[in-house]
């Protein structure tokens, strides 16, 4: 089994090429970059280099594996349009991970609770909390978006200790170890691990193969999570709009 891994759900832009069999799963390709250019720019030629370096024939790809969301709303929708236009040109499925949950198995054996959190703005976080089960990732709650202050509430109740990953790391760390949960039961992800990694999709991706979670191409949808800010603004507009004619 090969799977071809996308993840374009935030900063970061990553494709992986993952080979599996019964008893062993090898990385064979893995190319990140974490720069200011925007996906539509990165991410098609990264896929081209992988394809070149490896000497991958794409008709041997059993599925097309991409972060869903949460994310970078014009992120989620370039990686799952390309995605998609790779899995309807080769026939092939494609694996919808959860953004969050591919974050998340960047941290696989950690006895800590895992909890990423993407910057959602607004003074939320996109977030999840999870851990590591007889080297199984669970989910002990699901993705959502929520403030910080809300998202402390949650993780105070475990009483666990917790480790944080994400782009939200930077934006809420000081509020995270100063008035949000106690310090000595707070850690952070290394460099070379707290941000989204292809390589972690794939990975996932190979497991929810195995479980049937598969969809065509023409099924395939982003998992926002919240509406646009043009969603927003387009519906404070039309509120504006009724209640000036009400007052009228």
């Amino acid at each position: 089994m090969r799977i071809l891994a996308l993840d374009s759900s935030g900063m970061v832009a990553s494709v992986a090429v993952v080979r599996a069999d019964k008893d062993e799963e090898e990385l064979v390709a893995e190319y990140t970059v974490n720069y200011k250019k925007t996906h539509s720019q990165t991410l098609l030629p990264m896929l081209d280099e992988v394809v070149k370096m490896t000497e991958l024939d794409m008709e041997t790809i059993d599925a097309v594996a991409v972060a869903a969301g949460p994310g970078s709303f014009t992120g989620l929708r370039i990686g799952s349009a390309t995605a998609k236009g790779l899995a309807l040109a080769l026939q092939k499925p494609v694996i919808a991970v959860p953004t969050l949950e591919g974050l998340a198995y960047n941290l696989w054996g950690t006895k800590r609770l895992v909890c990423p959190i993407m910057d959602a703005r607004r003074g939320q976080v996109y977030t999840g909390i999870y851990e590591f089960c007889a080297d199984e990732l669970a989910v002990v709650e699901g993705q959502m978006a929520i403030s910080i202050e809300e998202l402390g509430q949650k993780l105070r109740s475990y009483n666990r200790k917790i480790v944080f990953l994400g782009d939200g790391v930077p934006v809420f760390r000081e509020a995270l170890t100063g008035r949000i949960l106690p310090g000595e039961d707070v850690a952070f992800a290394p460099c070379h691990m707290n941000r989204q990694r292809a390589a972690s999709v794939a990975a996932l991706g190979i497991r929810y193969y195995r479980e049937g979670k598969i969809c065509s191409a023409a099924e395939h949808r982003p998992e926002y999570l919240r509406v646009s800010q043009a969603e927003r603004e387009r519906k404070e507009r039309e509120l504006r709009c009724k209640e000036s004619v009400t007052e009228s």
